[in-house]
């Protein structure tokens, strides 16, 4: 029988869809690829926060002595990554603070990853039993699922909310009006 995908799996395969999405965005040409890869960009992270939030968060609160601490830390991250994509929101893609604020979510997202990759997961791996990691793996695949991502195609952001709003509110099962 085959192994479910555990949580650090997951998480990690998400990080490097994070990174091509970073890829074509800083690579494509037309202003009109650029918007479209920054709305995928934004879908993805906030889909990614709050799988984190709700199945990776409370475990690392229960299991870690400096749980609290660590899960603090990382919504902390998560903020300032959701103040550069509002910033982003609405703006033209050929405008050259576009291109600044690109540059800043990929050093938060970058320094976030590597933080989680190189500290936080060796250290979930040591802790917990690879049923729980399975479980949590789950419920972050769960929560993704919640909001549907057709390929290319983010969602439309809802009338009275931003991008990054309405995609919360879908993937926390929420009517984002």
């Amino acid at each position: 029988m085959a192994h479910a995908v555990d949580v650090i799996t997951e998480l990690t395969a998400d990080h490097r869809e994070m990174d091509e999405t970073f890829d074509i965005l800083e690579q494509a040409v037309p202003a009109a690829e650029r918007q479209t890869a920054a709305e995928r960009l934004t879908i993805e992270l906030v889909r990614h926060t709050v799988a984190e939030q709700e199945h990776l968060h409370p475990i690392l609160r229960e299991v870690l002595p400096d749980g609290d601490l660590i899960a603090d830390r990382e919504i902390a991250d998560h903020a300032r990554m959701e103040k550069i994509l509002k910033d982003l929101e609405g703006l033209d893609a050929d405008r050259p603070r576009f291109d600044l604020l690109v540059v800043a979510l990929r050093a938060e997202v970058t320094a976030h990853v590597w933080d989680e990759e190189e500290n936080l997961f060796p250290r979930l791996r040591e802790t917990c039993a690879q049923e729980v990691l399975e479980r949590m793996g789950e419920g972050v695949r769960r929560a993704k699922l919640r909001a549907p991502r057709p390929p290319g195609t983010p969602p439309a952001a809802a009338p009275r909310t931003g991008l990054v709003e309405h995609a919360r509110a879908l993937v926390m099962d929420r009517d984002p009006r």
